[in-house]
């Protein structure tokens, strides 16, 4: 009898779907319908009201998504999405330079400049696929990124290229891409909210890893070393990949003589410049 019902349940909740489905394919504007069900009606579920149960939604579907892969603890990779392989950077100088745009041809040359990043992002992922390889999914590490091009490709890329599987975690925006197509495509999820996005990025992550970028990769990385100073979320190796980089960017020992952070607080982060270096202050931290 269980069996039965819940049979019926379940086609029940299937017609709901297709039906809403049919309206959608006829092109027919979906305007109110209370008769509609609450759970198939977008227009509901996008109203200002019930924004909370939105948040719950993004918040529950990557999560159990990930339970049923196995996958409890991540390495999560932060870096510009504008990086490009050295092979494509060195494609993109030559169409630059034949354009004839001096300003082309400037950011061209920025982005083949910076392509080594890409490679060694490339090669810390497929570091951590090897050695996840063969183990106990509880011993097991997996990279994570936001899902996108550049650095998180990279990360993607290597761990796909080490036979390993990977998360994307990637948020729609107007100039929204598809997920890199390195991510394992059962672990590539969407977000609308950054929020909830960077709640995901913590609630697994036994490690980060911030490569070179821009206003995304600083949002994200001083709010991870925000959640540890203030110990809301627990101490994890903090890695600012490509030292020139991190420390022309930001000059945290002007923060200690301001008095606004303490000294220790710089124990929080260290650099690497090479991927088997980054790696090593990981494996160092766990006693791997």
């Amino acid at each position: 009898m269980a069996s039965s019902t819940r049979n019926i349940h379940d086609r029940r909740l299937a017609d709901a779907w297709a039906t809403l489905q049919a309206h959608s394919s006829a092109g027919l504007p979906l305007d109110p319908d209370a008769s509609r069900l609450a759970f198939a009606d977008p227009e509901f579920l996008l109203r200002r009201e019930t924004r909370g149960i939105r948040f719950q939604l993004e918040l529950l579907k990557p999560d159990l998504e990930q339970q049923a892969m196995g996958i409890e603890n991540t390495i999560v990779v932060f870096g510009s999405a504008r990086f490009r392989s050295e092979e494509e950077s060195a494609s993109l100088v030559s169409a630059a330079e034949a354009s004839g745009d001096e300003a082309l041809v400037g950011r061209a040359r920025a982005l083949a400049r910076n392509a080594h990043y890409y490679e060694k992002a490339r090669a810390f992922g497929k570091l951590v696929a090897q050695f996840s390889a063969g183990k106990d999914p509880e011993d097991m590490l997996f990279i994570c990124t936001g899902g996108g091009p550049g650095i998180m490709q990279a990360a993607n890329r290597g761990a796909y290229e080490g036979d390993g599987v990977s998360v994307g975690l990637s948020i729609a925006l107007p100039m929204e891409e598809s997920a890199n197509p390195y991510v394992t495509p059962a672990l590539s999820f969407k977000f609308h909210y950054f929020a909830l996005r960077k709640m995901h990025f913590m609630m697994r992550a036994k490690a980060l890893v911030a490569f070179p970028g821009g206003f995304g990769t600083l949002d994200e990385l001083f709010e991870v070393i925000t959640l540890v100073q203030t110990r809301k979320a627990k101490q994890v190796p903090i890695v600012l990949f490509g030292s020139d980089y991190w420390k022309r960017l930001v000059n945290f020992d002007v923060l200690i003589e301001e008095g606004v952070i303490s000294a220790a607080d710089l124990d929080l982060f260290q650099y690497a410049d090479e991927p088997e270096a980054a790696w090593e202050i990981i494996k160092g931290f766990y006693r791997l």
